[in-house]
């Protein structure tokens, strides 16, 4: 009997001990996985990278958090939230720790596009853009197109697509109190391709990565594409680049190494980015 008391004594012990051990080993695999925070302007290059880099690597495990600004991306690496920041602006001297650093990962040409249903307008000036954006054009019918009305779709004045259509077309005006603010990027491409008559400003690569059926409209007679970003006639162009601790885990500096390979080049040119390596 007191063996056996003692052998059951034993056993249990030693089962007890397999849930620490389990939980242990998955704390390890926890750690070990690359977590990665970016503003909506660098979700979709994050996505490429990190779907291609688990096809090669099936061990990868990759945590993607979206967040609608870069600031709040580069403070939860900071922070030691992620190990991985995504940001649509270099590293300013006040987001600098001095523990991480920047780099240029590629520049994503924004275009201006329409509603599918906004037949007749291909090309806009400066001087229609402002008035579309000021709300002193409000009608399709007086740019060539259909008798509708004009449905602007705006990102805040703090997100890099509105600072650069500022910067290249748009000037100080204020906007329209009739357009439509939306906070992610993400979340004005679905609402345009939902909103007949709308028009905004997003990215070409997830235009040409998700087949968009949008109208890409040219700008002064310039169409947005990547011949006319190497040969300097169209400007509006977002510089991506990634933030990463000075002495990263060998799992996230992997990715790192990834991304800026050869094949990593080769993947963001296929896919309409224009890589900074």
């Amino acid at each position: 009997m007191i063996f056996l008391v003692l052998g059951s004594c034993n056993s249990i012990k030693s089962n007890t001990s397999n849930p620490s051990q389990i939980a242990s080993q998955n704390d390890s695999q926890t750690q070990s996985a690359i977590k990665i925070a970016g503003s909506s302007s660098s979700v979709t290059i994050f996505k490429v990278l990190t779907e291609a880099y688990q096809a090669q690597d099936k061990t990868a495990k990759i945590d993607f958090v979206s967040l609608s600004q870069s600031e709040g991306a580069i403070a939860a690496l900071k922070n030691g939230i992620v190990d991985i920041a995504g940001s649509s602006h270099k590293l300013k001297p006040e987001e600098n720790n001095g523990k991480i650093q920047y780099r240029e990962l590629a520049q994503d040409l924004l275009i201006v596009a329409t509603h599918n249903s906004v037949q007749g307008v291909t090309n806009l000036t400066t001087a229609q853009l402002q008035s579309i954006y000021t709300g002193k054009i409000v009608n399709w019918q007086q740019l060539g197109g259909p008798n509708a009305k004009i449905v602007v779709l705006d990102r805040p004045e703090d997100e890099s697509a509105k600072k650069l259509l500022r910067k290249y077309y748009l000037g100080k005006d204020e906007t329209t109190t009739n357009a439509i603010v939306l906070n992610k990027e993400g979340e004005l491409i679905d609402t345009l391709q939902n909103t007949p008559y709308s028009i905004g400003a997003f990215s070409l690569a997830y235009s040409l990565i998700n087949q968009l059926p949008v109208h890409r409209l040219s700008l002064n007679g310039i169409a947005p594409n990547k011949e006319n970003l190497t040969n300097g006639k169209y400007q509006m162009v977002r510089k991506l680049g990634i933030i990463w601790h000075k002495a990263p885990p060998p799992s996230t500096q992997k990715f790192i190494d990834f991304t800026f390979s050869s094949e990593g080049n080769k993947l963001l040119l296929d896919k309409g980015f224009i890589p900074s390596n």
